[in-house]
């Protein structure tokens, strides 16, 4: 698989693991990465995801949040020499619920960086600060 696919798929795996419910493997994705969280001063560790999920994300009686999380318009600048990446992509939030209809609830961006360890990708870098636009987010964050 070549690099851009590989790096592509962390970004759609870590939105299959959030869509299914599967908090810990998507905070599994960040544990040698730094990421940028609102509400707080610098980086901090990847440690800090799997709190940070488990405080906002409502997980309903089936095991899901009931989101659906859609990355768009990834742009991917690989420097295979260096092991490095960067990427910029887009996010779109779609939820339905018993209680609410089928709606786009948040859109934003992604500023990600990955490195590559022993000829794998993966997440060195997360900004979490680009939820840019919020709708109806009452069914799917809490604590905010």
């Amino acid at each position: 698989m070549d690099s851009a696919t590989e790096i592509a798929n962390l970004l759609y795996r870590y939105t299959e693991f959030i869509d299914n419910g599967n908090l810990v493997g998507a905070a599994e994705m960040f544990k040698d990465a730094k990421v940028k969280l609102r509400g707080h001063d610098g980086f901090q560790s990847g440690a800090e995801v799997l709190p940070m999920l488990k405080h906002f994300v409502i997980i309903y009686p089936d095991g899901t949040p009931r989101t659906k999380h859609v990355v768009t318009n990834p742009i991917i600048e690989i420097d295979e020499d260096a092991g490095k990446a960067d990427t910029r992509s887009q996010y779109t939030v779609f939820q339905a619920t018993e209680d609410i209809p089928m709606q786009v609830i948040a859109a934003g961006s992604y500023h990600d960086s990955f490195e590559r360890v022993d000829g794998k990708w993966r997440f060195s870098y997360r900004d979490y600060t680009l939820f840019n636009m919020a709708g109806n987010v009452t069914g799917h964050l809490k604590n905010i």
